[in-house]
């Protein structure tokens, strides 16, 4: 027998679930992303957050982590325990992962080399899971503090996208103590804003994904209703203008080289539904085509304009940037997304595998990358 050992495998922690309302959608992608890691070149550690925020240690399980007769998974039913929690020291010079539960001595799970976070929308896209990485110095898949509070935040998003002279659709934020004080100054606000230009509006959670909590308004008569339910998402909140034209996407991935933009795709009409919302998206599986049916020229514009997008909020990693082509020919950042789904119906992953990437070699490019990339200032 050889006395040569067999070279350690990076261990990968998969942090999904969450307190947001994206939790769903979370679970949904670690499921995709579990059944993609190559097990021959990584070990894996599930670690599913409740969105209570407990910290559970889950099963290995892909199977359970889909949408089973339209009903969403959740973390509480894969947890092993409904008591115990999975700590992560916040200690750059220990990464050894402890369970707890009630009356029972720790036990030791090992140590973590990279975290892979799944986390869609706040408590886990917006920063401050990277930040809590960040101190404990573990490398993790995807963007920094920063960048993922800015691509949380598309009252920011849009502020720096302007700043770098990409072209951003009109909208209007109304912040918390602006609806919570004197609604009234706040709806002349957004009527004004309707009157500049024009109806329908559409409401929407500053910071939440997946199309969560948006409501298209016809007109005045809907607007308090759709500002509270936008309002149960986030109490901060964005108003847009109706941008007639076609939605198209472009996935961002980092390379050795720098960021490439994959081919894009067309988010067609979707009869069933006003918009792209959540239902259409998870529940009933619109389909994207892929790659979008644009010019040469088209293409290039989008993919130029995605990767300037990834730079100008400094992101890491990947990004799914969404865009508007009007009418008039001229594109629009929607808004770009740091942690896009996984799901085996994203568009993210269709994207790349169109463009050459398939869904393991996606998954082991941004694994690599986090390998390779420092915590801290960088």
């Amino acid at each position: 027998m050889s006395s040569e050992t067999s070279p350690h495998k990076p261990r990968v922690a998969v942090v999904f679930g969450g307190r947001s309302s994206e939790h769903a959608i979370s679970v949904l992608t670690a499921g995709a992303v579990l059944r993609a890691i190559d097990r021959d070149k990584y070990d894996v550690l599930p670690i599913g957050i409740t969105t209570d925020g407990r910290w559970a240690l889950t099963a290995d399980d892909p199977e359970r982590m889909a949408i089973a007769d339209r009903r969403l998974p959740s973390v509480a039913e894969l947890a092993e325990s409904t008591e115990g929690g999975v700590v992560l020291p916040v200690d750059p010079t220990n990464r050894e992962v402890v369970y707890s539960e009630p009356g029972s001595v720790p036990k030791a799970l090992g140590e973590v080399d990279v975290v892979f976070p799944v986390l869609h929308g706040p408590y886990g896209e917006d920063g401050t899971l990277q930040g809590l990485l960040e101190l404990s110095g573990v490398p993790y898949v995807g963007s920094g503090v920063l960048s993922s509070a800015v691509g949380q935040d598309k009252d920011y998003m849009k502020r720096v996208f302007a700043s770098f002279g990409l072209p951003v659709g009109p909208y209007e934020v109304i912040r918390p103590r602006e609806w919570e004080k004197d609604p009234a100054a706040a709806r002349r606000k957004i009527v004004d804003f309707a009157g500049e230009h024009g109806w329908p509006l559409f409401v929407k959670p500053a910071r939440a994904g997946s199309s969560m909590g948006i409501t298209k308004v016809e007109d005045l008569a809907g607007l308090d209703e759709a500002v509270e339910e936008a309002r149960r998402h986030d109490p901060k909140i964005l108003v847009e203008s109706l941008l007639s034209g076609r939605e198209i996407e472009c996935g961002v991935l980092e390379f050795e080289d720098g960021p490439r933009a994959s081919v894009p795709a067309e988010i067609p009409p979707v009869t069933a539904h006003d918009f792209y919302d959540f239902e259409a998206k998870y529940i009933d599986s619109a389909d994207g085509i892929v790659p979008a049916p644009l010019t040469a020229e088209q293409t290039a514009e989008v993919q130029e304009l995605a990767v300037a997008a990834f730079e100008a909020a400094s992101c890491e990693g990947l990004v799914r940037a969404d865009f508007f082509l009007q009418d008039n020919g001229e594109f629009v950042i929607n808004e770009i997304n740091t942690l896009p789904g996984f799901t085996p119906i994203s568009m993210y992953p269709r994207m790349w595998q169109e463009s050459g990437v398939s869904y393991p070699e996606l998954i082991d490019r941004l694994l690599q990358a986090a390998l390779e990339r420092s915590t801290g200032l960088r």
